[in-house]
């Protein structure tokens, strides 16, 4: 997902909401999209149809845990863009992940997925802290600020509760924007075939005094 600034017009004040079931569709909608062209989404499902078949539930095992926890955010009213963040505590559902890729992952992808799965928990912070698996925003309104509006709000609650928040950027593209909102490059994963992923860690910031 992209989202530095371009040739379309800046939002001001773009709207940003929690989720809620009914919002659940049109979440995993947006993020099908905003990962069509996504090098590691399109590394392992290159095939076009096998991508658009099988992102959704991939994306629904990694990050449908931040509906029942408040932490499922959607920009503007027809969801352009959406963030899923987990919780201190709360796990991607791996059987399910696993499960998939097995099934429906290509075949180069497969002999190196569980590696690249791996070494990505390899990353993840030992402390408490908040996990942002996708966030995507539709490729006709990237440009627009939505991606930053949509992290703002959750890391807002990480300064308020002096919270880690980590993720992994799946497309190097991405990386400035996670950096311009205080998150750090910890290093890369790449596994044979597999594009990079950038393991980012973010400490939380000190508010200013109200």
């Amino acid at each position: 997902m992209e989202d530095k600034p371009s040739r379309q017009t800046l939002l001001k004040n773009p709207t940003i909401r929690a989720a809620t079931a009914s919002d659940e569709a049109a979440v995993f909608d947006v993020i099908v999209l905003a990962f069509s062209a996504d090098p590691v989404a399109r590394w392992t499902w290159s095939d076009p149809q096998q991508y658009l078949v099988n992102f959704s539930g991939f994306a629904r095992a990694f990050g449908s845990g931040a509906f029942a926890h408040g932490s499922a955010y959607v920009a503007d009213e027809n969801a352009a863009g959406a963030a899923l963040w987990l919780p201190p505590g709360v796990e991607p559902d791996e059987a399910a992940l696993i499960e998939l890729l097995q099934s429906t992952a290509s075949k180069q992808s497969q002999q190196h997925a569980f590696q690249v799965f791996e070494e990505m928990g390899g990353y993840h912070p030992s402390e408490p802290h908040w996990y942002l698996p996708l966030m995507g925003v539709d490729p006709f309104r990237q440009g627009q600020g939505l991606g930053s509006a949509l992290l703002k709000r959750a890391l807002v609650a990480c300064d308020r509760d002096s919270s880690l928040a980590y993720l992994e950027s799946t497309n190097p593209k991405n990386v400035p924007l996670y950096q311009r909102h205080g998150f750090e490059l910890l290093g890369t994963i790449q596994v044979e075939t597999s594009p990079p992923l950038f393991p980012m860690l973010r400490k939380p910031r000190r508010l200013a005094p109200s």
